[in-house]
C-alpha cells in the first residue's frame, strides 16, 4: 500500500525537507526573527519570545550550575503555565532530557515513572494538588530536587496580589530547603545584549540527529507505560511537518487556543513547538474549562483550535456558545479518538468553522496524518500523511505479510519524526517495529483502510477487536451506528464473555441533555441496523463514560471495570 500514486492535497510537496536542528535552535531562530512577537497570553498576561528564550537559557545555566550533565533528566509535572515553556527549552539548552509527567499523577504513579526514567529534577507548581504529590515522590523515591514555581509569579499584577491576598488558601505552604528550591532562586545568569553581541555560549552543543531530548511515556495500554525516545530531529521536524500544512499566510500571525495539555505528545508538537516553528503565539488555559475556553477564543482573537473529540462536545453543550463570537478560529483539528459524525456536523453546522481529523501517537512525536485545512477533505477519514511520511498495511494475523490489497490492514509507518525505541525496554520496541522493504515500520496496532485518493481511515484497533463466534467485529463500527441516535451522546463498544459465541458487543453509552430512553429499546433500535454478528447483548446507560486524562473516551478502563 503506498500515497504515492495518490493526488496530494496538503498546500507543502510530500517530498518537502526539513531542517535538522534541535528544538532550542528553533526557539532561538524565531526569537532572533522578532523578540518582541508574543508567544504565550496566559490569564491576561504576555509573554514575548524574548521573555521566555531569556526564561529559558536562565533556567539552563541554573541547571549546570546545580551540576546537571548532558543526558540528564529532568521532569516536567506541571499544567498549561508559562514556566512549562521556558523549562522545557531551557532543560534542553542544558543538554538534559525532558520527562513529561501528568498533573493527575498519583504519587504511585508519579513515582514510578520517576525511578523508570531516572528523573534527577522535577519542576512543578506550588498549589496544593500538585506540591504534595511532588513532595512524597521526592521523599519516596530517588528523585533528588524538586524546583517549585510560583502560580503569583506569572500572573498580571492585580491578579497576582488578589491570589496572594485573598486566594492563598489555593496555593501550597512550601517548605524549602536545599532539596526544594523556588524557580526564581534557581536561575543563573545570562544576559540579553552579549548574547546578541555573539558571545560564546557556556552551554553544551546538541548534536539533532545523536541527542534526546524527550521521554514521552505511552497511556500505557498494556501493564506499564513504557517511555518513548524523541530526539531533537524527530521532534523539530514533526513541528515543521505540521507547520507544513498550514495554507494561510503569515503563519506567525497566528494564535493558537492552547486547551491541551502541554504533558501530552499532541499539544507538545501541535501546539508548542509548532507555534514555535512558526513565530506564532499560544493562548493558554492551566485546564479545559469549557467557560473560559470560549472567553479566551474571543478575547485572543484565535485561529487554529487543536483539541480531543470531548472538547469540541463540550462547546456545543455549553450555553455560552451561541453568545461567543469565534469568528477568528479559521480551523478546528481533532485528534487522538475517532470523532462521532453527529458531533462533527453539529459543531460546523453551529460555529461556521472547518473541522478537520487527525491521527498520530506518542512513537510519532505526536502527529502522522490530517485532512487539508482547506479544499479536498473527507469526513470519517484521519486525512492524509504528513510530509516524508510513508505507510504500509500490514496482515491483521501476520505483520510480516503486507495486507490483502483493497482489505483492511494494521497500519505502520515509516518517517523522520518515528520514535528512536522505548527507554529501557529494547525488547518492547522489536515487538512495534517490524521490516519490509529493508526499512523498520513501526506498528500502530490500529487496522485502517487507505482509499484510492490517499485518505487513511482507522476501522479499529486490533486489541480492542471482539470475537464473536469465529468472525471478527470492531467496536467503532457499532458505536458509528448508535450515535446516530438522536438520544445518544458518547458510546464504548466491549467484548463480554459469552458461553456460546466466546464473545459479544455490548454497548455503554450518555444521554443527551435530559433525555430519558431505555436500553432495551436502544438495544432493539442498534440491532435492526447492525449485522448478525455485531449485534449487542445490552445497551447500558450511564451517567459518564470513563476517560483519559486529556478526555478522550477510555475504553481500557471501561472494560477493566466491567469485566
Amino acid at each position: 500500500m503506498s500515497v504515492s500514486s495518490a493526488p496530494y492535497h496538503h498546500p507543502t510537496p510530500w517530498d518537502s525537507q526539513f531542517d535538522p536542528i534541535s528544538l532550542p535552535d528553533l526557539l532561538e531562530r524565531s526569537t532572533r526573527r522578532d523578540p518582541t512577537a508574543s508567544l504565550l497570553h496566559f490569564l491576561g498576561r504576555t509573554y514575548s519570545y524574548r521573555e521566555v528564550f531569556t526564561e529559558a537559557h536562565r533556567f539552563a545555566a541554573g541547571l549546570v550550575a546545580m551540576g546537571i550533565k548532558k543526558g540528564d533528566r529532568i521532569g516536567l509535572f506541571l499544567p498549561n503555565v508559562p514556566i512549562y515553556a521556558s523549562a522545557y527549552y531551557g532543560a534542553m539548552m542544558a543538554g538534559a532530557i525532558v520527562v513529561n509527567f501528568s498533573p493527575l499523577y498519583s504519587v504511585e504513579e508519579l513515582e514510578w515513572q520517576v525511578e523508570d526514567s531516572g528523573t534527577r529534577i522535577l519542576v512543578t507548581l506550588g498549589v496544593p494538588e500538585l506540591y504534595e504529590t511532588a513532595s512524597k515522590v521526592l521523599a519516596g523515591s530517588g528523585l533528588e530536587t524538586l524546583i517549585v514555581g510560583s502560580l503569583p509569579d506569572m500572573l498580571p499584577s492585580l491578579k497576582s496580589f488578589a491570589l496572594r491576598t485573598l486566594g492563598r488558601s489555593k496555593l501550597a505552604k512550601v517548605d524549602y530547603s536545599e532539596s526544594v528550591r523556588a524557580w526564581g532562586d534557581v536561575r543563573g545568569e545570562w544576559d540579553w545584549s552579549t548574547w546578541q553581541n555573539g558571545a560564546a555560549s557556556k552551554l553544551p552543543s546538541i548534536d539533532p540527529t545523536e541527542d534526546l531530548a524527550l521521554l514521552q511515556y505511552t497511556g500505557g495500554t498494556t501493564g506499564r507505560p513504557k517511555g518513548a525516545m524523541l530526539g531533537h530531529s524527530q521532534l523539530v521536524t514533526n513541528a515543521q511537518q505540521v507547520a507544513a500544512i498550514n495554507p494561510f499566510d503569515n503563519p506567525s500571525d497566528e494564535v493558537f487556543m492552547g486547551a491541551l495539555p502541554f504533558f501530552h505528545v499532541f499539544a507538545n508538537t501541535a501546539l508548542l513547538n509548532h507555534a514555535v516553528c512558526s513565530g506564532a503565539s499560544i493562548a493558554i488555559v492551566p485546564r479545559f474549562e469549557t467557560k473560559q475556553v470560549l472567553q479566551t477564543i474571543q478575547k485572543y482573537r484565535t485561529t487554529g483550535f487543536p483539541g480531543v473529540p470531548t472538547m469540541f462536545q463540550a462547546l456545543l453543550d455549553h450555553p455560552d456558545l451561541a453568545k461567543t463570537d469565534v469568528s477568528s478560529l479559521k480551523v478546528c483539528i481533532s485528534g487522538g479518538a475517532p470523532m462521532p459524525a453527529p458531533v462533527h456536523a453539529k459543531f460546523e453546522d453551529v460555529t461556521g468553522v472547518r473541522l478537520v481529523e487527525g491521527y498520530g501517537l506518542t512513537e510519532s512525536s505526536g502527529v502522522v496524518s490530517v485532512n487539508p485545512y482547506e479544499g479536498t477533505r473527507k469526513r470519517g477519514t484521519i486525512g492524509q500523511v504528513v510530509a516524508g511520511t510513508e505507510i504500509l498495511l500490514l496482515d491483521k494475523e501476520d505483520p510480516s505479510k503486507i495486507a490483502p490489497e483493497g482489505e483492511p490492514g494494521e497500519l505502520a509507518i515509516h518517517g523522520p519524526q518515528v520514535m528512536r525505541g522505548y527507554w529501557n525496554r529494547p525488547e518492547a520496541a522489536a515487538d512495534v517495529f517490524v521490516e519490509h522493504d529493508g526499512k523498520q515500520w513501526l506498528r500502530t496496532g490500529d487496522v485502517a483502510t487507505l482509499d484510492e485518493d490517499g485518505f487513511l481511515k482507522i476501522v479499529d484497533r486490533i486489541k480492542d477487536m471482539i470475537a464473536v463466534g469465529g468472525f471478527k467485529v470492531f467496536p467503532s463500527q457499532v458505536e458509528d451506528v448508535i450515535v446516530e441516535h438522536e438520544a445518544v451522546k458518547e458510546a464504548l463498544v466491549i467484548g463480554v464473555p459469552d458461553d456460546y459465541k466466546g464473545e459479544v458487543p455490548r454497548a455503554f453509552v450518555t444521554l443527551n441533555g435530559d433525555g430519558e430512553i431505555s436500553g432495551d429499546v436502544l438495544r432493539d433500535w442498534l440491532n435492526g441496523r447492525v449485522g448478525k454478528h455485531e449485534r449487542v447483548d445490552q445497551v447500558v446507560v450511564r451517567e459518564e463514560l470513563p476517560k483519559t486524562m486529556i478526555g478522550k473516551l477510555d475504553r481500557k478502563a471501561l472494560r477493566a471495570e466491567v469485566l
